[in-house]
C-alpha cells in the first residue's frame, strides 16, 4: 500500500570489471556522476534512422513485412490510438508489479541486466531493485541497487564509490544526457510507456500471449519530439533532454496490450553510436523491455527524507 507522511518525501525502496570489453559494455548502466553514463563513456545516442545501426533497421523491415504477408488488415489509426493511449491507461489502472531487463550488445559482447519491483502510476512513483552481473562489475560493485522514481527525480542506493551504505544519491532525470531512458540500467516503467505517445508508422502484428494473458502485439517507430508534447507538464523535461540527446530523435518500440489496453510488455531498441579516436565502428545496441503484472498490487514506495540524500561528492567506480 503506498503510504504518505506529512513533512517527509514519499517513497522508500525496498531490496536492494573485470575485462576491458566488458567494462565498454557497461558503460551505459548508471547514470551521471555515479557510473560512467553512455555519452560520459564517448558515446552519443542515436535512434535507427537512415545511415545507422543497418542490423536494427533490417530487423524492423522484416517485422513489417511478416505483418502484411499475414494478411493484417488492423485499421493503422485504430492501432496508433491503442499504443498513444498506454501511459493514460497505466494511470487509470492505478498500481502494478514491474520486471525489466536492459541488454547491451558491443563488439560481441552481450550484458543483460535485470530489475524488479513496483509501480503506482496514479501518483506517480515507484522503485526498482536492479542487479549488474558480476563478471562484468566485480565483487565489489555485484550489490543490488536500489532506484526510486518520481516526477523529475531519481534515488539510487548502493551505486557510487564513496557514498555511505545507509545514504541515497539523487539525480534530476532532466539533467541526464538521455532523460534517465537508459543510463541507470532500466527504464523509468512509466517513461517507457509515455515514449508511445510519440508513436507512429504503429503496425498491429497478430495477437500473443504475455504471463498467460491474451495481448495484441504491436510494432512501429516513436517521434522523441511528439512524446514530449503528449506527455503531462510534469514529465516532460526529461523526455525533451531525451529528444535532444538522441540525434534522429527515433526509438523502435514493440507494444503488447491486454483486453484493457494495458501493457503487459514495452520494449525500446536504442542504438548507441561510439566516437571517439578509440571508438569501435559497430554501435552499441541498447534493448530495454519493462513487464506488468499484477494489477492492483500493493506498492509500498515511501522517497528518502533530505537527511537520508548524500550530499558530498560522487565519483565513479572504476572498471
Amino acid at each position: 500500500m503506498v503510504t504518505r507522511r506529512e513533512g517527509r518525501g514519499e517513497g522508500r525502496g525496498e531490496g536492494g570489471g573485470r575485462g576491458r570489453g566488458r567494462a565498454a559494455a557497461l558503460a551505459g548502466v548508471t547514470a551521471g556522476g555515479i557510473v560512467l553514463g553512455l555519452l560520459v563513456s564517448g558515446c552519443a545516442l542515436r535512434g535507427p534512422a537512415a545511415g545507422e545501426a543497418p542490423e536494427l533497421r533490417d530487423s524492423m523491415k522484416s517485422l513489417s513485412g511478416q505483418a502484411r504477408q499475414a494478411g493484417d488488415e488492423a485499421d493503422p489509426g485504430r492501432a496508433r490510438a491503442a499504443v498513444r493511449e498506454a501511459a493514460r491507461t497505466l494511470t487509470r489502472a492505478g498500481r502494478a508489479r514491474v520486471r525489466t531487463s536492459m541488454e547491451t550488445v558491443s563488439g560481441g559482447t552481450r550484458l543483460t541486466i535485470h530489475g524488479a519491483g513496483g509501480y503506482d502510476f496514479a501518483r506517480p512513483a515507484g522503485h526498482l531493485t536492479v542487479l549488474v552481473p558480476e563478471d562484468a562489475a566485480g565483487d565489489a560493485e555485484h550489490r543490488p541497487i536500489t532506484e526510486l522514481f518520481s516526477p523529475g527525480a531519481l534515488f539510487m542506493k548502493n551505486r557510487g564509490a564513496g557514498v555511505p551504505p545507509d545514504k541515497w544519491v539523487q539525480l534530476a532525470t532532466a539533467s541526464l544526457a538521455d532523460g534517465n531512458l537508459l543510463t541507470n540500467g532500466a527504464t523509468d516503467p512509466l517513461a517507457a510507456a509515455e515514449l508511445l505517445g510519440g508513436a507512429r508508422e504503429v503496425t498491429y502484428m497478430r495477437d500473443e500471449r504475455v504471463g498467460g494473458v491474451r495481448v495484441r502485439h504491436y510494432w512501429g517507430t516513436i517521434d522523441l519530439g511528439r512524446a514530449v508534447r503528449a506527455a503531462p507538464a510534469r514529465d516532460r523535461g526529461p523526455l525533451a533532454t531525451a529528444a535532444k540527446g538522441f540525434s534522429s530523435g527515433t526509438v523502435a518500440f514493440d507494444a503488447y496490450l491486454d483486453d484493457e489496453g494495458r501493457p503487459r510488455r514495452l520494449r525500446h531498441r536504442f542504438s548507441v553510436a561510439s566516437t571517439g579516436p578509440s571508438a569501435p565502428r559497430a554501435p552499441m545496441t541498447v534493448t530495454s523491455t519493462v513487464e506488468l503484472y499484477d494489477f492492483g498490487a500493493d506498492v509500498d514506495v515511501d522517497l528518502p527524507d533530505a537527511a537520508d540524500i548524500y550530499a558530498g561528492t560522487v565519483a565513479s567506480p572504476r572498471n
